[in-house]
């Protein structure tokens, strides 16, 4: 009855509707701006009921007139008037006129056959049309939802195994948690000691070390910059205190010297400057408050990432290498005295492959010279002798020549094990001869560059991989290399020291071995900072060449080389020098590295391509011009080029004139002046290089989020996380045993029906998908669409319904329903998980109308809505609750 009332009068409705007048509707910011033009819209259409009423069937049981704004419109073809919640709506300013316009009174009735649409006039027809087009051009939901899982999952689902149930991620977890709470018993001892300064960061800093001027964190107000520390008289007593003043962008605030202790961080970037974007506002807090969030939520996804790889690398099994007895004989090759720490990571990395049942992912970490590569030439020997083959991945080909060189040398007393660069110095005969031999198992230890991850090289049995420098490769090649750790061993060389601090703290999530000692024998190298004089670079160049020496000269552009190299050849005629830089030709670069490394060429002009890896035990100068332009890391791994043999090496950095520099360049530069005395090495280097050792273990794309809060207070939220992740878990519930109490049935259109190839089967996939996980249910949508094109709103209300309950299930909810304008959701998620999943919510009005009570999680809306719209509410807010997952343990 109602269905037929509303065909004969939808035309004339909708026209009275159109012709609301937008000029009487002003744009609001507010719900409560909202009210008085909706009270209006609201009498129009209740003397508009009345007008109707008249005409009504007298077998209506009540009058128009009584009816509601919504029951009065759910008398229309289209029930559907808010394709979005309403609340949503309200918030985000609309016009009121656009919450009823005519183009959303046009939509599919669920509730009535394709046939019934066709009778329609044209009135409603032409809006009809116009309603697509706009919808072509917005992305609707669900496409938006998609996206986020694709971004947020892929990488991971493609990666992942069989889904892990509760009781075998408990055993794991419970694993992980022995041996973090080892590592992080050490670090408070470290912490208590006389390593806390050598080791790593000091997080709360001591204000009498500050200078005037130095950027600070106040962990309640924000980033302010240090004035100084003054005696003043508090006003409840006449005796004088140590106050610390500290600007910020609306005024000073002074702190108690005690205070200031507990509640002050340096404020530190890893890009090495100093600067923060704005300073804190003691007026407003709110702003601090959302980036203090912001840096929480990162670090507790990197820190899931982590678990989460570490508990599926768990699950992997292999066979244990067998012990063989000649190791010990390829061991007392080694022509030095193994250190301490090196020798720690002999045992560490024996133990991975002899005795454990599972992939070994360890990182090695080490400063130049310390010893990482006998490590992996060890690795090699225990897997190559047990019949399968080793793959060395280096960045750049002058280093992989490097290994090449060192592996032949160390495995030429064993004939049998067959050893192949692969370069693109090779001519293609050669490379396809190589190609084969990898494929047939002849080649036992393949060396090279990111060519051998290519799809062309297929390898026969492979059981090592070792990657030297992997920060170093691109995003394509880490991907790959990821993609090897499930199946075989990977060793990864990093020269990035990581602080000590970091290490221990992660024991249990990353298997890493640090190798902090420096050998015995080495020297510590001298460093010489000035201004650039051509006397001084004579000098120094003259010096080494005395002792029989070689030279590195350093330029941070190809441009200047060639400038350097005429200066060169005319302070010194008989003496043979060189340029080497990415430009030149592969075979023309190789030629001069090797003259070099055999001592033919004594000084090597070149850019920052000898910066990784390279070991010339005969070159013990280093002169590095233009010293402002390189970073701070750049210099230590360039210093790291000399000192590797028992002379004593030094390290010349020059720079122009002061008058010439940028404001950037001085505050560089004064970095550098307070680490002249180098001792160990640059002191504020290592602490650059500890930042990127961080972005070694958790990935680069993550450094951006310690902007907002600094490097110290970063890193003692890192800990935080560390130390409670399993607190942080939110246990998912099976799919078929959530409820969704809100009856909504809608039939799809003839013609949709009609263009399906089996509708019934295909709505049974769709089942079967959201049942199976949420990648599974992205990915029949997509491909729903791809073959049958954009769905009708009757379909996309199922497909919505189905998104609602998986979500619902990830999320621990397995019941959700409405009574008035409460919408409750039954969950088994506890109070801090809420919490931070609130914390990251991007919408404030879901954020705001949420609470939590017992086990339910209840929202408040400010109407009672349809069905339909209610529907759309729990796909949104549930959407919204769902982009957390990545920061929880999901198990």
């Amino acid at each position: 009855m109602f269905s037929s009332f509303g065909r004969i009068f939808a035309p004339k409705f909708a026209s009275e509707c159109s012709s609301v007048p937008r000029s009487n509707v002003d744009p609001m910011s507010s719900i409560q701006s909202h009210r008085e033009p909706l009270l209006r819209l609201k009498a129009k259409l209740k003397c508009l009921s009345l007008s109707l009423s008249s005409l009504s069937s007298p077998s209506l049981s009540k009058p128009l007139g009584s009816l509601n704004l919504f029951k009065m419109t759910s008398l229309l073809p289209n029930p559907d008037l808010i394709t979005k919640p309403l609340v949503f709506k309200l918030c985000s300013s609309p016009s009121p006129w656009r919450l009823f316009s005519l183009t959303k009174l046009t939509r599919n009735s669920s509730s009535l056959p394709l046939v019934a649409l066709s009778s329609l006039s044209a009135t409603a027809a032409k809006p009809a049309r116009w309603r697509e087009k706009q919808e072509l051009a917005e992305s609707d939901s669900i496409s938006l939802l998609n996206e986020r899982i694709r971004r947020d999952l892929g990488k991971r689902e493609t990666a992942k195994g069989p889904a892990m149930d509760s009781e075998e991620a408990d055993k794991y977890i419970q694993m992980v948690k022995e041996q973090q709470e080892r590592g992080l018993q050490k670090l408070k001892g470290v912490r208590q000691g006389t390593e806390a300064s050598a080791g790593g960061f000091s997080y709360k800093v001591d204000p009498y070390t500050l200078l005037s001027g130095d950027y600070v964190v106040h962990k309640k107000v924000g980033i302010g910059r240090f004035v100084g520390i003054k005696f003043d008289v508090p006003k409840d007593s006449s005796e004088p205190l140590e106050y610390v003043f500290i600007e910020y962008a609306d005024g000073m605030a002074k702190l108690p010297l005690k205070q200031a202790s507990r509640l002050l961080y340096r404020y530190n970037l890893p890009n090495e400057t100093k600067r923060p974007r704005t300073l804190s506002r003691l007026s407003d807090t709110s702003v601090w408050e959302r980036r203090k969030t912001k840096g929480k939520v990162a670090i507790q996804k990197m820190v899931v990432d982590l678990m989460e790889l570490y508990l599926h690398r768990l699950r992997q099994k292999r066979y244990p290498y067998p012990k063989n007895p000649i190791m010990a004989d390829f061991a007392s090759q080694f022509p030095y005295n193994a250190t301490p720490d090196q020798q720690q990571a002999f045992l560490d990395v024996d133990k991975d492959l002899t005795e454990r049942e599972t992939p070994m992912d360890r990182l090695i970490c080490g400063d130049v010279g310390f010893g990482k590569t006998e490590v992996a030439l060890r690795a090699i020997f225990c897997v190559v002798s047990a019949g399968k083959q080793a793959m060395v991945l280096a960045p750049t080909i002058v280093l992989a020549k490097q290994h090449y060189d060192v592996i032949s040398q160390r495995f030429s007393l064993y004939p049998q094990i067959k050893v192949g660069l692969l370069s693109r110095f090779q001519t293609k005969a050669e490379k396809e001869e190589y190609l084969e031999m990898i494929k047939d198992g002849h080649l036992n230890i393949i060396v090279g560059t990111h060519s051998l991850l290519g799809s062309r090289v297929v390898y026969s049995n492979l059981g090592l991989l070792v990657v030297d420098e992997e920060q170093r490769f691109g995003v394509k090649q880490k991907e790959k290399i990821a993609s090897f750790k499930t199946s075989v061993d990977v060793l990864t060389l990093s020269a990035t020291p990581i602080p000590r601090t970091l290490y221990l703290a992660l024991t249990g999530f990353r298997d890493a071995s640090l190798i902090s000692t420096p050998p015995p024998e080495r020297i510590p190298i001298k460093t010489h900072l000035s201004s650039f004089r051509k006397e001084k670079v004579i000098e120094a160049i003259k010096n080494e060449l005395d002792r029989g020496g070689q030279v590195f000269y350093v330029l941070p552009r190809i441009k200047g080389l060639e400038e350097v190299m005429d200066f060169l050849e005319e302070a010194f005629p008989d003496i043979d020098i060189a340029m080497a830089h990415g430009k030149q030709y592969s075979k023309q670069l190789e030629e001069t590295m090797e003259r070099f490394a055999q001592g033919k060429i004594k000084i090597l002009i070149c850019t920052n391509i000898v910066e990784s890896g390279l070991d010339i035990q005969n070159a013990n100068t280093i002169i590095i011009q233009d010293v402002q332009q390189f970073g701070l890391a750049q210099l230590y791994q360039l210093r790291g080029r000399v000192g590797r043999a028992d002379k004593e090496a030094h390290a010349y950095l020059f720079y122009p004139d002061k008058s010439l520099l940028s404001d950037q360049a001085l505050e560089r530069l004064s970095a550098l002046e307070e680490c002249r005395e180098l001792g160990q090495g640059f002191q504020l280097a290592e602490r650059d290089m500890g930042i990127r050792g961080f972005g070694t273990i958790f990935g680069e794309q993550q450094t951006g989020d310690v902007g907002n809060v600094g490097i110290d207070l970063f890193f003692e939220m890192l800990f935080e996380s560390l130390s409670k992740v399993e607190e942080l878990r939110i246990f998912s519930v099976p799919y078929n045993l959530v409820k969704i109490d809100i009856n909504i049935n809608p039939r799809l259109p003839s013609e949709y029906v009609n263009n399906l190839e089996n509708p019934m089967e295909i709505i049974n996939e769709a089942e079967k998908a959201a049942e199976k996980d949420m990648w599974s249910l992205m990915q029949f949508t997509e491909n729903l669409r791809r073959q049958y094109g954009k769905e009708p709103y009757s379909m996309e209300i199922i497909l919505k319904k189905l998104y609602v309950r998986r979500m619902a299930a990830d999320l621990g909810v397995n019941r959700i329903y409405a009574a008035g304008k409460m919408v409750v959701m039954k969950t088994n998620m506890s109070k801090k998980v809420f919490n931070l999943i609130t914390d990251s919510m991007t919408c404030d009005v879901y954020r705001s109308s949420l609470i939590y009570e017992g086990d339910q999680i209840m929202a408040e809306l400010l109407l009672e809505l349809p069905r339909e719209q209610l529907l759309n509410w729990m796909f949104h807010c549930l959407s919204e609750l769902h982009a957390s997952l990545p920061a929880l343990i999901k198990y």
